[in-house]
């Protein structure tokens, strides 16, 4: 393919403006047209960025725009599945957003249809594709950590509920497991090199609900609130779980939209024989030197920085629809981690240990 590819956008809400902006940057792209079932916001998009083939039905849109080569797809989580088995069916590359689904069922459905179509399903694991992530993953493969037998990955928010379709089960299937936990969950599973999952034990809580309204210590709502009006709240707001993998590792993860801490927190930390490793952001390693216990700091501040994410993604979306590179975010892996978000909250529902691929 020596001419640019055609790319639509299924969904033009928020996180639709990050593929966006990094198809904007490939020069190897065309921008080619735009569906949301919502008219007023369809048009918005449209002239903000000069697209003209704008419709509210992606089957006519699929129908009417042979000429289309990939689609991202970047509605909410309950549309992942029907937008992404059209595009396919019809003949297109997708990249969908995380989370792949809203089940592992659904999610085998949009692999098997990845497989009779002969096209590119990549999920959007967007953490995959950071600096960060990068340099962490060239320590661990070159053994630097030894065997890493345990993880521990924090996703919290004091008050961070983001509103909307996120706290309707209908729409989002979950809370912050399968909004934030998602990411951390699969960004730790990558770097220990995508072990398969053995069992998890989970626990979800729905206590403080959507507390948007709260005002902070100067008297002023939330900055991460996005209105004070009250939405449909019925998901979890934290969840906690226990994953334990075949080659023995196990990793600790927590994730929450409100919680009672001071401030919110974003870390992974991994413990190995050799060395153990924080990022938060910031990457310091603990090990051994000359018979001395040390700690390394990296002074990569700019290296680590998360800038640039979606457009690394993106353009290795646009690397394998073009030239047929070897995906880095595989729809196999977004069936995985599906299994494992759907083991979490059954154990959550049932107070026991669930076993995966028994």
């Amino acid at each position: 393919m020596n001419q640019k590819i055609k790319v639509a956008i299924i969904g033009v809400g928020n996180i639709a403006e990050s593929h966006i902006q990094g198809y904007l940057k490939n020069p190897d792209v065309e921008l080619y047209a735009f569906c949301d079932i919502r008219e007023e916001r369809l048009q918005q998009m449209g002239e903000k960025y000069g697209i003209t083939r704008l419709y509210t039905d992606k089957d006519v849109m699929l129908a009417e725009l042979p000429e289309i080569d990939a689609v991202s797809v970047c509605t909410w989580n309950s549309a992942h599945a029907p937008c992404t088995i059209a595009a396919l069916k019809a003949g297109k590359n997708v990249l969908c957003e995380k989370p792949m689904a809203t089940s592992a069922a659904e999610a085998r459905e949009m692999l098997a249809a990845a497989k009779e179509s002969g096209k590119l399903l990549m999920i959007g694991f967007v953490r995959r594709y950071g600096n960060d992530c990068t340099i962490l993953k060239d320590f661990v493969d070159n053994g630097y950590f030894g065997d890493i037998y345990y993880t521990k990955a924090t996703y919290l928010r004091r008050n961070g509920s983001p509103g909307g379709w996120f706290g309707d089960k209908n729409f989002s299937a979950g809370g912050p497991l399968i909004d934030l936990g998602v990411h951390v969950t699969d960004l730790t599973r990558y770097i220990l090199g995508n072990p398969k999952p053995v069992s998890v034990y989970g626990a979800t809580f729905h206590k403080l609900g959507d507390r948007r309204e709260l005002k902070d210590k100067k008297g002023y709502v939330a900055s991460s609130s996005k209105g004070a009006d009250k939405d449909i709240f019925n998901v979890e707001d934290l969840a906690s779980a226990m994953i334990r993998y075949d080659n023995g590792a196990v990793v600790s993860i927590e994730a929450s939209f409100s919680l009672n801490i001071k401030k919110d927190e974003g870390k992974i930390e991994f413990f190995g024989t050799k060395a153990g490793a924080k990022l938060d952001p910031e990457l310091e390693i603990y090990t051994e030197m000359n018979g001395y216990m040390a700690d390394v700091n990296l002074c990569t501040p700019t290296a680590l920085s998360f800038d640039g994410l979606f457009e690394n993604e993106i353009n290795h979306y646009v690397d394998c629809v073009k030239n047929g590179t070897p995906c880095k975010s595989p729809a196999e892996d977004g069936v995985t981690l599906m299994e494992i978000l759907d083991a979490i909250y059954k154990s959550a529902e049932t107070g026991h240990e669930v076993l995966i691929n028994a």
